[in-house]
């Protein structure tokens, strides 16, 4: 019986946020595709230029509401709602220092940072209206993001999904009018962009209105011990996401270098596309984080571990469907952004898609290990996995493999760093299992 609850519950949650997650993805692809319709290769250069700012925006949001969800469930699960309601508190007003920070950032230095990331004429006059509108709205996504996931932590994945894709589905037809019929070119984009998530945060807030939640903001002092505690559970989700960005940066860095903005342009489409397939990978990851947190502060560990039997089989369910689709129709994929024809462009991407989506499987492993392990409140293993994926072992790849072999090495240094690290992960989730074994067989002692 226990084991069908957790089959459905886990259906329930996982199929929730791989919807919502999806819908957010969408964000970025339909600023892609309209971009590259209305504004083409320079309009995506700029657009892949500005778009790792908005990862670590998009982290921090993450890093916050995963970090303070997960310790909220924990406590909830053990009826210690006082403790719960200081968490949120907590992670409340983190999301308000990182807000102005980031908003800071925007007013002033926008033009500083583009150039830092090498836009220049054109695209750099695009990026820095990007990445400006971005920033401003940064306070948004980082309250929406922490609502989102206390809403889902609270019960009501439903809810968290219908705003994430309202937020999404918004943001598509804001752009398409913005950009079209308005002609306001790339500030259109963004502008789209940055009102998806306050139109999320609307679809959210009949939620506390009609007081359906079980946690509200206390009277309390910032704790050093609670800050800590919701940085280091949620730290995975900022790395994973803030690595994407740096990474995305570096890959830049050397593309400009071997093909010029074209290159550029090509992998604009390969790592947007990739944003879209981690994000499945991600639902899933969200989808298990409140399920496995509720039941490890129960001590019902069988039910832990059939979670994640669950989430694993999924994962390679959707990466071998993901492969195939891309293998078959990388032309078509790839044409879909290319809307100048442009024959240099589509031959790197096809060739691009083929490869860099190689690390599918391994990719979706380590996100699903990385929020297993901040799920049973041992976050050292998750930290280890997201640094190595996220700087340690990508970075240097990314110079090696492209110095050895241009652009077929910049589009093997991804399948080659996460099957590295899925290689750690299954050793340090061993290491952990037979520790939890012998604890358990402890406790029966």
């Amino acid at each position: 019986m226990e084991n069908t609850d957790c089959l459905k519950n886990f259906v329930k949650y996982s199929s929730l946020n791989v919807l919502g997650m999806l819908g957010l993805s969408c964000y970025i692809l339909a600023d892609t595709f309209f971009v590259s319709k209305g504004l083409g290769a320079n309009g995506l250069a700029a657009l892949n230029l500005a778009i790792p700012i908005y990862s670590f925006i998009h982290g921090s949001g993450l890093m916050l509401g995963m970090g303070g969800a997960t310790g909220y469930s924990i406590k909830s699960s053990q009826n210690e709602t006082d403790s719960a309601n200081h968490i949120f508190t907590n992670t409340v007003f983190l999301a308000l220092g990182f807000a102005v920070i980031f908003f800071i950032l925007g007013l002033f230095y926008s033009e500083r940072i583009v150039m830092l990331l090498g836009g220049e004429g054109e695209v750099l006059h695009m990026s820095k209206t990007y990445l400006q509108v971005i920033l401003l709205f940064a306070p948004m996504f980082l309250l929406n993001n922490v609502l989102l996931c206390f809403v889902r932590n609270d019960g009501s994945p439903q809810l968290s999904m219908i705003a994430m894709l309202g937020g999404s589905f918004s943001n598509i037809v804001l752009d398409y009018v913005f950009m079209f019929p308005l002609e306001m070119g790339i500030f259109g984009a963004v502008l789209a962009t940055g009102l998806a998530p306050v139109i999320s945060i609307l679809i959210l807030s009949p939620f506390f209105f009609r007081k359906k939640n079980c946690f509200h903001l206390t009277k309390c002092n910032l704790s050093m011990t609670l800050i800590s505690g919701i940085v280091s559970s949620g730290i995975p989700s900022l790395i994973t996401e803030v690595s994407s960005g740096i990474v995305m940066i570096v890959f830049n860095i050397i593309i400009l270098r071997l093909q010029g903005n074209v290159g550029i342009a090509a992998y604009g489409i390969i790592a947007n596309l990739s944003l879209v397939v981690v994000s499945i990978y991600t639902g899933i990851a969200q989808g298990i984080q409140p399920l496995i947190s509720s039941n490890y502060g129960s001590g019902k560990r069988e039910n832990v571990q059939a979670i994640l039997r669950y989430a694993m089989i999924s994962m390679l369910v959707v990466s071998g469907i993901v492969y195939l689709t891309i293998a078959l129709r990388a032309p078509q994929i790839a044409s879909i952004f290319n809307s100048e024809k442009n024959e240099i462009l589509q031959s790197i991407a096809v060739k691009g898609l083929k490869i860099y989506f190689t690390a599918c499987v391994f990719a979706g492993f380590n996100i699903i290990i990385s929020v297993y392990f901040t799920s049973t409140d041992y976050a050292r293993p998750a930290h280890i996995i997201s640094i190595l994926r996220g700087f340690l072992i990508i970075i240097p790849l990314a110079f090696l493999l492209s110095a050895l072999g241009g652009m077929l090495g910049v589009w093997l240094v991804f399948p080659a760093a996460e099957l590295i690290v899925a290689n750690i992960g299954i050793m340090l989730y061993l290491v952990s299992r037979k520790k939890a074994i012998l604890k358990y067989e402890n406790r029966l002692r």
